[in-house]
């Protein structure tokens, strides 16, 4: 009983572990399967004959490769340059004395993660097209990467206020003032912290669809996730290649969580331990 009661946990998160991969397994086998009738009749069962042509089909016919780059690159720039600008604001706040000014800056940080999204697309289609950006990637860059800010702030700024102060002094001691204090000491310290917040903006950015949809009018400059859509639309009768462009959606994040594992783990734990 004593066993049972020790591998119930196990049991169970195993359990889990299958309902939550059941979905992107079936996407990949579907993406590997001849043609449409092998997926209705078998559409759980692996493939009889694996078809890796699918995966070429998708990425030059289907302009996948487009959409992929284009997602790519501004999901990056945006998370990086997002990440360098909360840095800065955050180290700011936390480590530089600036008496009720700094109660008041990060007031209006939270204030701003506190309005929706979706109730900033009017004003931010007004500023886009008197910048006379509509119809390029800035039109997705810029509100990316003021969308992103307020949230890296708060998760940096919790990280760098564990950070142990004599550090700092040890290094005024040396000679060093805030900039280089900033750019060698606080941001190799938070650099777990950092990873963490660049793979969440990354992961909002690539699977942002609503301004990419409404801003970008031209096919060569459209992100995945509206190309996806497109790719629906136009080759509906072949779910084998659709499922193939699916699996180059989600091939990048699989790919940076595999690297960047522990530091991920690393920025999750270590912002709650006080140096």
């Amino acid at each position: 009983m004593a066993r049972l009661r020790k591998g119930f946990p196990h049991i169970f998160l195993m359990g889990y572990l299958l309902v939550i991969l059941f979905p992107f397994l079936f996407v990949v086998f579907s993406s590997l399967k001849k043609d449409n009738n092998e997926i209705a009749l078998h559409p759980f069962g692996l493939p009889k004959e694996f078809a890796f042509n699918n995966y070429v089909e998708a990425w030059v016919n289907a302009k996948i490769s487009t959409y992929f780059v284009n997602s790519l690159y501004i999901s990056i720039l945006s998370a990086v340059v997002s990440i360098l600008i909360g840095a800065m604001f955050a180290f700011a706040v936390t480590r530089m004395r600036h008496g009720k000014w700094n109660t008041i800056f990060f007031s209006l940080i939270l204030v701003g993660m506190l309005i929706p999204n979706n109730a900033l697309m009017l004003p931010i289609y007004t500023l886009v097209r008197k910048m006379h950006i509509l119809n390029t990637h800035l039109a997705l860059i810029i509100p990316y990467i003021a969308n992103a800010i307020p949230f890296t702030i708060i998760i940096l700024a919790a990280f760098m206020r564990s950070l142990p102060v004599e550090i700092e002094e040890a290094a005024v001691i040396d000679g060093l003032r805030s900039p280089g204090i900033f750019a060698r000491i606080v941001v190799p310290l938070t650099v777990p912290a950092m990873v963490t917040v660049f793979i969440i903006n990354f992961l909002g950015n690539w699977n942002e669809f609503l301004l990419a949809n409404y801003f970008l009018s031209d096919d060569n400059l459209r992100t995945l996730p509206v190309g996806m859509v497109q790719f629906r639309d136009q080759y509906q009768i072949n779910y084998a290649q659709m499922s193939a462009g699916i699996v180059y959606s989600v091939l990048p994040v699989l790919i940076m969580y595999a690297i960047l594992q522990e530091k991920i783990i690393e920025g999750v734990t270590a912002g709650g331990v006080k140096g």
